[in-house]
């Protein structure tokens, strides 16, 4: 599992830090002792897990863009880190449709100015570059991708987290590698969690309809993702950067996603989300609605457990009544870090344990 020790005082760079993800990432790294500043658009949500987590304004945050290159190089140049994260992104299928080309120069042009502001930065030595699992070319033969799968992406936002990857591995040929700093980038499936308030994503999209008594539509009920709790693969990534301090060649991208138990389809996500969460109706379309989005994704990370020992800590059941608890209980009162602080303890809890029982 993560050391605390090793990342008591480490100076963190957090891109995206007002996101779901980041702001769950923020708060763990907090947690471990880190000396984390985030560099991000402010919470694009309303509600925001970022808002609710550190109030209007975190201590050492940047809100910028990171297309402003003249931005991202004065925030890496003034806190010098150690170890970056960046997760900054347009993260959504269906927005990349609709502008394709300011997710084009969000997550390519963005990742290219992030990686320029670090390769000079004196005192680096990892980065973790977050992209997807849609990276891949897809057959949609029923095989879980590899790492060496080709890359590819249909739809923008796919093709433009592709695209990053292949600037991450040329910013890591011609500059990271010389100065023995560790890069790698991250492909993780979908994750689900408390605290996410996007559009156009299912867990989301059922609480806002559920607690409203409103029906929920479904555009794709039978299309198969690998949904994992948002704390499995921010585990990945803390292990992947702690092996990259120490060994920066050890891997150049690697999957984190779940059992092969947990590739459900979003008609069984959404029946076990409405049990967990008490109600709920749907309307069920049949596939064709939208442009077009992967009927089948399902990741490897075989590589990941053994380079990391990662390996995923909770059950699709538990991670399902993990996230809509956590929905139920904040509309009850209970304040958002003590339910974030609380998953992050069980995690912990389980992790210790499956070492111990691993000898």
């Amino acid at each position: 599992m993560a050391s605390a020790e090793f990342w008591k005082g480490k100076r963190v760079l957090l891109t995206g830090h007002t996101g779901f993800k980041g702001s769950w990432l923020q708060l763990w790294l907090t947690r471990l002792g880190a000396d984390v500043r985030g560099l991000s658009l402010p919470a694009e949500t309303d509600p925001s897990l970022h808002v609710l987590l550190n109030g209007r304004e975190a201590d050492g945050e940047t809100i910028c863009d990171i297309r402003d290159k003249v931005a991202v190089d004065a925030r890496v140049t003034q806190f010098k880190p150690q170890i970056a994260f960046h997760l900054a992104a347009q993260p959504l299928v269906r927005a990349g449709y609709r502008d394709p080309a300011a997710t084009f120069e969000t997550n390519v042009q963005g990742t290219a100015h992030l990686l320029d502001a670090l390769r000079v930065s004196p005192d680096l030595r990892a980065v973790v570059v977050v992209t997807t699992d849609k990276v891949y070319e897809n057959p949609e033969n029923g095989r879980p991708f590899i790492e060496t799968d080709p890359l590819g992406g249909h739809d923008p936002y796919s093709a433009s987290k592709a695209a990053a990857e292949i600037v991450t591995a040329s910013y890591r040929a011609s500059f990271f590698a010389a100065r023995r700093i560790g890069i790698a980038t991250a492909r993780a499936g979908n994750v689900i969690g408390g605290g996410d308030w996007a559009e156009d994503r299912l867990i989301p999209d059922a609480v806002r309809a559920w607690s409203s008594y409103q029906a929920l539509s479904v555009r794709r009920p039978d299309a198969v993702r690998p949904w994992q709790h948002v704390l499995e693969p921010l585990h990945g990534y803390m292990l992947m950067a702690e092996r990259l301090w120490s060994e920066p060649d050890f891997a150049a991208s690697l999957n984190f996603g779940p059992n092969a138990a947990a590739a459900a389809t979003v008609g069984a996500v959404l029946e076990a989300a409405r049990a967990s969460y008490g109600r709920g109706e749907m309307v069920l379309g049949d596939g064709t609605e939208g442009p077009h989005e992967a009927g089948y994704l399902m990741l490897d990370s075989t590589r990941a457990e053994r380079l990391l020992g990662y390996r995923p800590t909770w059950s699709f059941t538990e991670t399902i009544e993990r996230t809509m608890g956590w929905y139920r209980e904040l509309a009850q009162g209970r304040p958002a870090q003590e339910l974030c602080l609380a998953d992050i303890t069980a995690f912990e809890t389980r992790q210790r344990k499956m070492e111990r029982l691993a000898g």
